[in-house]
């Protein structure tokens, strides 16, 4: 398959998986809002799930090459969780429709689904590398593995609730701005990191004292 086509298939999914979700699209359907027969897609394309994951993928490259940017621009480990972390809220805030397609929020409800678990398991680790530098950060600032994994899945669950906050405006009930929410908490764990750093490193002198 040429780029062009293939970029013409999949730009045409993202429409029809924008619309109809993924339970109510179809590969007919893509087919039709890209111009070409349900064999030319069938061809290259065993199921929705396939092209959806495609499509998805996409998306988690954009929002990895977003936060690789933030992250690649500061000093200090402090900054690079900052940035890691408001890099990718502020990706989503801002596309919306790409936080719908990162966690399936179509018809239906919230209910789980599966794009297969191969296709499941590459997605969910080029997520991971997305939030990895928050990891990173917070091992370069003292924490203990365990705790920098702690740290950044309670990242990605803080920005998730306050963005689904946002999207739905539910937000409105607490008069409040997303973002100051998200930075709010971004501060309040690098200062934690900073002041357990410090305290860490005085027992150490204290000790060798």
């Amino acid at each position: 398959m040429s780029d062009h086509k293939r970029g013409l298939i999949l730009d045409a999914a993202r429409v029809v998986f924008e619309r109809d979700g993924l339970d109510g699209a179809s590969l007919r359907a893509i087919a039709a809002q890209a111009g070409y027969t349900p064999a030319a897609l069938y061809f290259h394309f065993d199921s929705k799930e396939a092209l959806y994951a495609e499509v998805l993928g996409q998306s988690i490259a954009a929002l990895k090459t977003e936060v690789d940017a933030r992250v690649g621009a500061a000093a200090t480990p402090q900054a690079r969780l900052t940035a890691a972390a408001l890099g990718f809220f502020d990706f989503y805030a801002e596309n919306p429709r790409d936080l719908d397609l990162g966690f399936y929020l179509f018809r239906g409800g919230m209910r789980p689904h599966g794009l297969g678990r191969e296709r499941d398991m590459a997605l969910n680790a080029a997520l991971e590398s997305v939030l990895w530098p928050i990891a990173e950060a917070a091992e370069a600032l003292g924490a203990e593995l365990a705790l920098a994994r702690l740290i950044m899945a309670d990242a990605f669950a803080h920005a998730v609730g306050v963005l689904l906050l946002l999207h739905t405006k539910r937000i409105r009930m607490f008069g409040l701005a997303p973002r100051a929410l998200m930075e709010r908490y971004v501060e309040a764990e690098v200062e934690k990191l900073l002041a357990s750093r410090t305290a860490n490193h005085a027992d150490a002198v204290h000790a060798n004292g």
